[in-house]
């Protein structure tokens, strides 16, 4: 069974964009959220797929860019019990994602 993408309005998808190093980008958290899965599992259908995420398609936040979100964006979804840094998408790793997770119609989405 397919899980429901959940965007509930412009708005709120506009607040879950940030820039860091100069590109904009989604953290796995909101992805997660919106694809409907849970962050752990969302990160694993990557890795099972990483072959598919190009170097520049997704990175690894730091501590300070971490700390920067947290101290600057209320909106930011990065939860203080995660052992580890949460990962930044871009746009190609957004829609790598969206590939993976929803399949080849979703890729003819992307390339529109």
């Amino acid at each position: 069974m397919e899980k429901e993408i959940l965007i509930h309005n412009e708005i709120d998808l506009k607040n879950k964009i940030y820039v860091i190093r100069g590109v904009q980008v989604m953290l796995d958290s909101d992805l997660a959220e919106i694809y409907g899965y849970e962050t752990k599992r969302f990160n694993e259908q990557v890795k099972n797929n990483i072959e598919r995420f190009d170097d520049d398609f997704r990175f690894r936040l730091t501590d300070e860019e971490v700390e920067y979100l947290r101290s600057n964006f209320s909106t930011t979804n990065i939860s203080s019990m995660s052992r580890s840094n949460p990962y930044a998408f871009t746009e190609q790793g957004i829609c790598m994602s969206m590939t993976v997770l929803r399949g080849r119609t979703a890729a003819v989405a992307c390339s529109a």
